[in-house]
């Protein structure tokens, strides 16, 4: 059961067949985990208030990491990406919705269907494994996860608020870890298409260990990761 909001998502029948959906490169939202965003086009700001005045849902994914594009010039999409469902939205000054998503379960895209709409629009299948709130966090390593992500920290002159990550889940560790890292399109993709969450954990450690090793180690001013 994932908990979104005042809303409730337990089984397949609780999901969208139908999302509308929001291509961003190098975006990643994982089933339980927070992603802000900050909306100005006016395709999608209109997609942001009709989906508010319906189930709060849409989907975040990603252009094809190739660049493919379709006749019409849009992007292809990636083949999975995640349901978020809009936890708040404030509106800025200057026409921008401030929103923050909270991750439901991904899906797979079956077909782009044709919308009436300016924004784009996708049948999908749901993972329902991924109602199954903490699947596979027992299984993770989380002294390992730790470790290389201290050791991702020193190399950067960076800090982290380790009180937090002491209380934290293992889930809820290897999401923000995950969310948070600096790494480029196809290694979010990676994250995100990961069987479940230990194997996540593993691979943003693999991930975390090549980019440790082609490290410059050159100094920069000290920054605090909240």
């Amino acid at each position: 059961m994932v908990q979104a909001g005042n809303e409730t998502y337990s089984v397949e029948a609780d999901l969208p067949r139908e999302v509308s959906v929001f291509p961003v490169s190098g975006a990643l939202l994982l089933p339980g985990g927070q992603l802000p965003l900050n909306v100005f086009e006016p395709r999608y700001l209109e997609m942001i208030d009709d989906t508010m005045a319906d189930d709060r849902l849409i989907g975040m994914i990603q252009p094809r990491l190739d660049g493919a594009l379709l006749a019409s010039g849009e992007p292809e999409l990636c083949s999975v990406g995640c349901l978020g469902r809009i936890t708040s939205l404030s509106e800025t000054g200057d026409g921008r919705y401030i929103v923050s998503l909270h991750g439901v379960a991904r899906f797979r895209v079956l077909q782009e269907v044709a919308a009436a709409r300016p924004y784009r629009r996708c049948r999908i299948a749901s993972f329902v494994g991924d109602l199954d709130t903490g699947a596979g966090a027992a299984e993770v390593d989380r002294d390992g996860l730790i470790a290389v992500f201290r050791r991702y920290l020193e190399a950067n002159q960076l800090e982290a608020d380790w009180d937090s990550v002491a209380k934290a889940s293992n889930e809820t560790l290897v999401n923000a870890f995950c969310i948070m890292s600096p790494y480029g399109p196809a290694e979010k993709q990676a994250l995100l298409e990961a069987a479940d969450l230990k194997t996540r954990a593993e691979t943003l450690v693999a991930i975390t260990e090549i980019a440790l090793a082609r490290e410059s180690g050159e100094d920069g001013d000290a920054h605090t990761i909240q």
